[in-house]
């Protein structure tokens, strides 16, 4: 089970390289789109940050998702997100053999102060998977404000929707 969660995740973020190949670096970093004026380059650095305090933590056994680092190389600059991609990539491949027999102390904030939770590697590598798709989502919404047209099948979309409806941007 864990070979297929990473290869979906590399998948997704397969997904997010060819988005940044198919945009300008002025597309990547514009905050103009209301009403949070956030950039895609915002978006992908934070599912970035997911991603790195998944593996930031494993070795501690904590993983904390609010110690985001907010690198703002990641959000400005393209290849420095695409090169990051590519290592997270090389990072996840090299779990798909350690032994995930024991539960991991998750923590987050769920709005009303930190809470530690118990996971498995697999599940918060799904969450993580769920929470790119969920920001591939808000990418298109900035991409469709700023007429910007890319198709990139299943973008944005969960794989449980409808065939019909799951054009991706």
């Amino acid at each position: 089970m864990k070979q297929l969660i990473i290869s979906s995740i590399n998948h997704n973020l397969n997904n997010a390289i060819a988005l940044l190949d198919a945009i300008d670096s002025n597309t990547y970093k514009n905050t103009s789109v209301g009403p949070y004026y956030s950039s895609i380059g915002s978006h992908i650095r934070h599912t970035l940050d997911f991603f790195d305090c998944i593996i930031s933590g494993l070795d501690s056994n904590n993983i904390d998702l609010t110690a985001r680092k907010r690198d703002e190389t990641l959000s400005t600059d393209k290849k420095s997100a695409i090169n990051y991609i590519y290592q997270l990539q090389e990072t996840l491949l090299s779990y798909v053999d350690v032994n995930t027999d024991y539960l991991i102390n998750v923590t987050d904030n769920m709005g009303q102060g930190k809470v530690t939770v118990n996971y498995t590697l697999e599940s918060i590598l799904s969450h993580a998977n769920s929470h790119a798709t969920h920001h591939y989502a808000i990418i298109g919404y900035i991409l469709d404000h700023l007429k910007v047209e890319i198709k990139i099948n299943g973008f944005g979309y969960n794989p449980t929707s409808p065939v019909n409806k799951r054009e991706g941007i």
